[in-house]
């Protein structure tokens, strides 16, 4: 059986969208799935970047893209009501949901990152971070742990800065035999590695990553 990972935060809608995907790109393959949940603002805190959302022209092409992707894949999105927003309480749930670390079970199973993903972008464009809203999902999901336990926090930073070292750049990410496929249009990517496409084993990908000097831009 083929092992993936697949890095998540579920305030990308792309994440959203590569998480409904996902099944069809790995159909007729044996593969088990283990779903990471991190940080994507200390990702680009770490790489100095700024998110789509914090971008206004960038923002309104990401959600008219998204739009249509999710027209396209058919399925519906409904935008939070607030956006960005501050996904830890998602996050930790998350994580308080799969075994303690170094149990068996850990991480989060589908299931539950499917429930965390369709609270953000199935919620009828309701705020995320709704009290109410949590403390219900909070109660269907039946975390192993207090969401708030010092031990569920602290879980967060060495999972995100491990993803950081794998060379993960942002959500989605799957990672898969030491190669990252970022983004919901690298499925189609994963499904050729995951069926042995000679590509990969041409030197082609090792290649194509080769740097160009050139002229650098100074901050």
């Amino acid at each position: 059986m083929k092992q993936l990972t697949f890095f998540f935060d579920p305030i990308s809608p792309y994440a959203a969208l590569g998480f409904e995907a996902l099944p069809e790109a790995l159909a007729g393959h044996s593969v088990e799935v283990t779903y990471r949940p991190i940080l994507f603002a200390a990702l680009l805190q770490a790489l100095g970047q700024k998110g789509p959302a914090e971008i206004e022209v960038k923002r309104q092409w990401t959600f008219r893209q998204v739009a249509w992707l999710a027209h396209s894949q058919g399925v519906v999105l409904a935008p939070p009501a607030q956006h960005p927003f501050n996904p830890l309480p998602l996050l930790r749930l998350a994580w308080a949901c799969a075994a303690p670390e170094g149990q068996p079970g850990d991480p989060p199973g589908r299931w539950v990152v499917e429930q965390l993903f369709h609270h953000v972008w199935r919620g009828a464009g309701a705020d995320a971070n709704d009290a109410d809203r949590l403390a219900a999902l909070t109660a269907k999901l039946a975390p192993l742990q207090d969401p708030a336990s010092e031990a569920v926090k602290q879980r967060l930073r060495p999972e995100t800065e491990a993803a950081l070292a794998l060379g993960v750049f942002g959500v989605p990410t799957v990672a898969f035999e030491g190669r990252l496929f970022w983004g919901q249009d690298a499925l189609p990517m994963l499904r050729a590695a995951l069926a042995g496409d000679p590509w990969f084993r041409s030197g082609a990908w090792e290649s194509a990553a080769q740097p160009r000097p050139g002229v650098v831009r100074k901050h």
